[in-house]
């Protein structure tokens, strides 16, 4: 069975992934999956106390999203909100199915993803990690990279033109 793309849309939290994410699924008609709900409940308390992961508390979340972007794509295809701040991360998720990956980074200013994760509600995710996240990000060269002050509806078309 030939693989089926799987758009990973990548970045910071509060950089907009989700938002993309879940228009990009529904403009391509391919199932979406947030990564956050695959973190196990130590690592979510982690995040709300304010602790970032180390690379140990993400070896079984990285090792879950693999075994799914694999899955994904042997079917119809998906798409992927996953922060995938660091290179060995998205090599590890791509390890099996590299060719079938498709990366989009949102990226921007630090100022405005503070002040979008301080209006946020109900996620566990503290903008007191935001400089750690930032200070995380290796920025993938092969990525397209789009802006988040953007519209998500221009983010989704620009997407869908680049990789198409």
């Amino acid at each position: 069975m030939s693989a089926s793309r799987v758009f990973i849309i990548m970045g910071v939290s509060g950089s907009g992934k989700t938002t993309v994410g879940r228009l990009l699924a529904q403009t391509l008609g391919l199932p979406f999956f947030d990564a956050d709900d695959f973190h196990s409940p130590e690592n979510v308390a982690k995040m709300q106390g304010g602790t970032p992961l180390t690379d140990d508390d993400r070896q079984s979340w990285l090792t879950r999203l693999a075994a799914s972007i694999q899955q994904w794509s042997r079917g119809p295809g998906a798409v992927l909100a996953c922060s995938a701040l660091k290179e060995k991360y998205r090599q590890q998720l791509s390890a099996a199915t590299t060719e079938s990956i498709s990366w989009t980074l949102l990226d921007g200013p630090p100022e405005l993803v503070r002040q979008r994760l301080e209006q946020r509600q109900n996620h566990y995710m503290s903008p007191a990690l935001l400089n750690s996240q930032f200070a995380t990000l290796e920025r993938p060269a092969y990525a397209l990279c789009l802006p988040i002050d953007a519209a998500p509806d221009y983010l989704v078309s620009q997407i869908v033109a680049h990789f198409k």
